[in-house]
């Protein structure tokens, strides 16, 4: 699409229009977000997208249901980011209704804003966004733990709108508060059956705020007592004798025999993730050993079948039977790896990676003979939580 094709599509983007050829106009806008060359069309052409914004206010749900649609799949591409936080500055609109106990459209803000904090850059726009606008992390945390808030929405991905704010040190800073007990009224949400975006939202903010390995101790401490919501997910029904039961915390004895564990492969990964940083530390790894993980662990070992989830158990597994590191290395953290030591565990971390995605592939295609293959829908999905 050309700049004059762009000018001549305009017009049919206004509120103004006959409901029939703006409908139209919006479902040709929405089938071009569908793939990048169309994205990058309509983010060249910012007239566009600023009307795209003006029409989430038109009287007619399919026009507006389109016209966030096609947002959230522009947001979906991280250079749609620029362009949308600071020249059609949609950010102020929808904070505001997301804060708005009746607003229909709840839950596509929280997608789009989901897609928007992925990357750094645009992440602490959106934090920034927030202060200006008074939509603090306070009332965005007490948004998502309010059950039926909007009864209109159910508010999930507000979880990793939250994990991906949980990149910036400002917001692990509040989450860890000790005064706030934010983090406690976040840890129900392990066990939450209800959507697995929330739970994985959930779980990702607490693996990043467990990159705070001054706050470990705490963490581990009666005060929070984080270790059994990350291991109860990964338990399974399987019988210990007395004595290593005994080694558990009490949340992890006797589980029932119908104890399932989490379904969704991305979130055992980071359940893994959070418990090998708990143990970057010397306390840490003490406390961690201490509270029997490794018999969770080595029961999680048998039943695993994803490769990469695998390798990070493997891992996880390697540091809780191993012998603790020489003095002044106890805390893995600030360990100083020289350059060409750096090099070649990089090398063994992109071997490993080859290997777990060729497992991966074999299983792919062992899974495609024996399911049809349905085709993916066009809308782009944000992803659960983003890495440091």
């Amino acid at each position: 699409m050309d700049a004059m094709q762009a000018k001549e599509l305009l017009p049919f983007l206004s509120l103004n229009t006959r409901p029939d050829l703006k409908g139209q106009a919006t479902e040709y806008i929405l089938g071009l977000t569908g793939d990048a060359e169309g994205r990058r069309c309509l983010i060249a052409h910012l007239d566009l997208l600023r009307a795209l914004l003006t029409l989430t206010s038109d009287l007619s749900l399919a026009i507006v249901k389109d016209s966030y649609h096609s947002l959230i799949n522009l947001s979906a591409d991280p250079a749609a980011h620029q362009p949308l936080t600071e020249e059609v500055k949609l950010l102020p609109v929808f904070l505001k209704r997301l804060l708005d106990p009746d607003f229909d459209f709840a839950d596509q803000i929280c997608t789009l804003l989901s897609n928007l904090s992925r990357e750094e850059r645009t992440c602490r726009r959106v934090f920034q966004a927030m202060q200006e606008e008074g939509v603090g992390l306070a009332k965005v945390v007490e948004v998502f733990c309010t059950e039926g808030y909007n009864h209109k929405a159910s508010l999930h991905y507000l979880g990793p709108f939250l994990s991906n704010l949980t990149q910036l040190p400002e917001t692990r800073e509040f989450i860890l508060d000790r005064e706030r007990c934010v983090l406690q009224r976040l840890l129900p949400y392990t066990q939450y059956e209800g959507s697995t975006v929330r739970r994985g939202g959930v779980i990702g903010t607490l693996r990043n705020c467990c990159f705070e390995y001054s706050c470990h101790e705490w963490l581990l401490s009666d005060a929070v007592d984080l270790l059994p919501f990350l291991l109860l997910p990964m338990a399974g029904p399987e019988e210990f004798s007395e004595e290593e039961m005994d080694k558990l915390p009490l949340d992890l004895q006797y589980l029932p025999e119908d104890k399932k564990r989490e379904k969704d492969p991305d979130i055992r990964k980071m359940l893994i993730e959070a418990v090998m940083l708990l143990t970057s530390t010397k306390r840490g790894r003490h406390l961690v050993k201490e509270k029997g993980t490794y018999l969770i662990m080595r029961e999680f070992h048998k039943w695993e079948k994803e490769p990469d989830v695998l390798a990070a158990c493997e891992k996880l597994i390697q540091v809780l039977i191993g012998d603790e590191p020489e003095t002044g290395m106890e805390n893995l953290n600030e360990v100083q790896i020289p350059d060409e030591v750096e090099k070649k565990l990089q090398c063994l971390d992109m071997d490993e990676e080859a290997l777990i995605k060729e497992k991966q592939l074999q299983g792919d295609q062992e899974l495609l003979a024996a399911e049809p293959y349905e085709e993916p829908p066009s809308r782009e999905e944000p992803q659960t939580g983003l890495q440091r």
